[in-house]
């Protein structure tokens, strides 16, 4: 098993790979044109990893993943047919072709339908330094693993139980091409560590966690300090309490923030705001934050989990203002969206690439002290938020707050209001920005929300 995951490592990531499956899309292009189709696009992935989980001492999966995947559009006219396959011999591929124009000549036409704008398309593809693979063993990883879970069981006597840690390794290609004479590869690679353990006390348990995720095996934190972080989390929960119902400051710490600018994200983007299934449709150049926030995409910064040389319909990425003082600048839009709303597209077919929200100067202990007495989230749970309406209500866990300082655990409540007003009311980011996810954002402070208790 050792051997077959050290060849993966070696044809993932390499010249060779990337011609391959160049060799696979060049051969759709061919067949659809010999089809008769307009215009085609393909996209190939193909990646490889594995993952071990350990639970009190004891090591519970290995698993490994190989995958590869072809997927096929092409048009007649604004007549879109599309087919995918897992088989990328030669007989499969005119098959997954065939299949894609079956579907268009008996689809209604689209005028939206068709490639990208070719003078979008990426010129060059710049080499953004994702790829990093981590030829690490499956005993090695076991060991790290273990002594992440070591690390928080040992922190205190109360941590009884855990629901393990976990460590993964995955590298993959991706190739595009369009029948405008686009072909863009690249190659990439995802890391992680991860823990999750229990404390208990006489007055009930509680659960806490903490993970690494990085392109380069050498930025994942430390296996003790996860583990410890992860310890001290469940720890500090213990004794929780529910809240009276009341509106007061809240602060959403940088790793639950993320969801709000995700929300953010949701509303603008082009599939919503053609449908009128958006609370800032008609927004644009209006403002919907303070006059001091800003909110920029970076798709090229190096090693960074969001980024991308272009987009899936072959779009140059580029780094742009999606909000500045306060003021929306652009929607997130990908082709057939952007013809919708009459606009051009913004390189963001398959999502943004690394959301950047301007940082304060204060970290969390400063917008602790400066809301004085409030919420702490550090939890949410459920999925309240309706980007028709801008309504928004979960569930959430996390700390009460009193002069500034910490002064007990809470549980079982829920954090309300209405995302206009909560966009609009931002009194603060934090400086403690957290770069595990594609939006990276400190910790946001608003002077006023709804929490709901008994």
């Amino acid at each position: 098993m050792q051997d077959e995951g050290a060849s993966a490592w070696e044809e993932l990531g390499s010249a060779a790979q990337r011609a391959r499956l160049s060799e696979v899309v060049s051969e759709v292009l061919v067949e659809a044109a010999r089809r008769g189709a307009s215009a085609a696009e393909a996209a190939v992935a193909a990646g490889a990893g594995f993952s071990v989980s350990v639970r009190l001492g004891a090591v519970e999966t290995v698993e490994r993943d190989r995958n590869r995947g072809l997927g096929v559009t092409v048009y007649f006219g604004h007549r879109k047919g599309s087919a995918s396959t897992s088989d990328l011999s030669a007989d499969a591929v005119r098959e997954t072709v065939a299949a894609a124009c079956a579907i268009a000549r008996h689809t209604a036409e689209d005028p939206c339908h068709g490639l990208a704008d070719p003078s979008r398309l990426a010129r060059e593809v710049p080499d953004l330094d994702l790829y990093h693979p981590w030829p690490v063993t499956v005993e090695d990883a076991i060991a790290l693993a273990l002594e992440a879970e070591g690390s928080a069981r040992g922190l205190d006597p109360r941590v009884s139980n855990s629901e393990g840690a976990s460590v993964s390794a995955h590298v993959g290609d991706r190739v595009y091409a369009n029948s405008h004479g686009f072909l863009g590869a690249w190659s990439s690679s995802r890391h992680g560590l991860s823990c999750a353990v229990i404390a208990r006390n006489g007055e009930g348990m509680q659960r806490g966690s903490w993970h690494s995720v990085a392109r380069d095996p050498l930025a994942l934190e430390a296996p003790a300090a996860v583990g410890r972080r992860a310890g001290e989390r469940a720890l500090a929960r213990l004794g929780a309490r529910r809240l009276q119902t009341r509106t007061a400051p809240v602060v959403f710490s940088a790793e639950v923030a993320t969801s709000l600018f995700g929300h953010f994200v949701g509303a603008v983007r082009g599939g919503n705001l053609y449908r009128n299934a958006s609370f800032l449709v008609g927004q644009l150049g209006q403002p919907v934050f303070p006059d001091w926030l800003g909110i920029r995409e970076e798709p090229h910064l190096p090693r960074a989990l969001g980024s991308a040389p272009f987009d899936q319909e072959g779009v140059a990425t580029c780094p742009r203002d999606l909000v500045a003082a306060g003021v929306l600048q652009g929607y997130v839009l990908d082709s057939y969206s952007a013809c919708r709303l009459g606009m051009a597209t913004t390189g963001n077919a398959g999502g943004v690439h690394n959301l950047l929200v301007a940082p304060g100067p204060e970290d969390q202990a400063g917008l602790l002290r400066r809301m004085g007495s409030g919420l702490l989230v550090t939890e949410l749970m459920g999925m309240g938020v309706n980007l028709v309406t801008g309504d928004y209500s979960r569930g959430a866990a996390g700390f009460w707050v009193e002069g500034g300082e910490v002064a007990f655990p809470v549980h079982e409540i829920t954090v309300a209001g209405q995302l206009r007003a909560m966009f609009r009311g931002v009194a603060a980011v934090g400086a403690d920005v957290d770069a595990r996810t594609g939006v990276r954002t400190g910790s946001v402070l608003f002077d006023a929300l709804t929490i709901g208790g008994t």
